[in-house]
């Protein structure tokens, strides 16, 4: 329930007051973003932990219906609870779904960070709300009403050498064919 601080304009000589509530509750927010349609689908819950990333996976299966996607990738960072047994064993017994890993420390290359980092700006950043419901459900209608939000690769796959080696690999491919 604590506010995420971050900067904030107020009049000179005044000073925003920060709460620091006694118990500071907490709810996690799990998504997979569409990377073609924007779509974000999310799940909620009060432990960040493998379950709360089954409940994705679970979702995901359901909006997806075999017949239609016959394979899905999810692209995950390496968190822990994406590579915890649970997990596997769900994977194992859903062989359509298939996890791809991002190299680690590489939050701009995971185009969900920029969707979680715009709620963080325009929800939990220095929020005032007294109950964690609110802040729950503001969070929930801005997913609602602020998406699509489309994929853009990062700046970082534009770079010169990123470039080089994808021309390079496209001609390979094209002389194999």
């Amino acid at each position: 329930m604590l506010p995420k601080l971050g900067c904030e304009w107020m009049l000179k000589g005044t000073q925003t007051e920060v709460m620091t509530p006694g118990q500071n509750q907490k709810n996690y927010l799990a998504g997979a973003l569409n990377f073609v349609t924007g779509q974000l689908l999310h799940v909620g819950g009060e432990r960040k932990n493998r379950w709360l990333f089954i409940d994705l996976l679970r979702l995901l299966d359901g909006a997806c219906p075999v017949t239609k996607f016959t394979k899905i990738y999810v692209v995950v960072d390496n968190y822990g609870i994406h590579k915890a047994k649970a997990v596997a064993l769900w994977l194992a017994a859903h062989p359509r779904f298939e996890l791809v890993w991002l190299p680690s420390y590489c939050p701009r290359a995971n185009p969900i960070e920029r969707a979680f980092g715009d709620v963080h700006d325009k929800c939990t950043r220095n929020h005032k709300r007294t109950a964690l419901g609110e802040l729950v459900a503001d969070v929930k209608q801005h997913l609602r009403w602020n998406g699509p939000w489309r994929y853009r690769l990062s700046e970082l796959y534009y770079a010169p050498e990123v470039e080089a080696a994808l021309t390079e690999m496209s001609a390979a491919e094209l002389k194999a064919a």
